[in-house]
């Protein structure tokens, strides 16, 4: 069974709408701001820009910013480029790693198809 396997849908719903309406070639802000206001248009609970700090040996080494945390549960990284990357997929489950979030979307929309990769930290 997927852990938040409603929620996850109800976000990939919301991506490939967003997708379906803007298509692909705008810059990922765009793309932030559009499924935030698709997400927002459901009813759904999220922040944007989100501070991860990364911890060693309780000293912050690092900060960084998820795009979308939606009800505390589902991470999102949003991408605009021609193919998610293994950096991608790294750098999504390293925020999950940094945070208490099991679950993150990387979502690409800057492909001609979509492309959502669910990770499980």
């Amino acid at each position: 069974m997927l852990l938040y396997k409603e929620l996850t849908k109800e976000i990939v719903d919301a991506a490939y709408t967003v997708h379906n309406q803007l298509g692909y070639g705008f810059l990922e802000k765009v793309y932030e701001k559009a499924l935030s206001h698709e997400l927002e248009l459901r009813n759904m609970s999220f922040k944007n820009q989100n501070c991860i700090e990364v911890r060693y040996k309780d000293c912050i080494v690092g900060n960084y910013i998820a795009d979308i945390v939606v009800e505390n549960k589902v991470l999102l990284e949003l991408k605009a480029c021609d193919e998610i990357s293994k950096v991608h997929i790294a750098q999504t489950l390293n925020y999950l790693k940094a945070t208490n979030i099991k679950v993150g979307l990387l979502i690409n929309f800057g492909n001609e198809k979509i492309q959502i990769k669910r990770l499980v930290k």
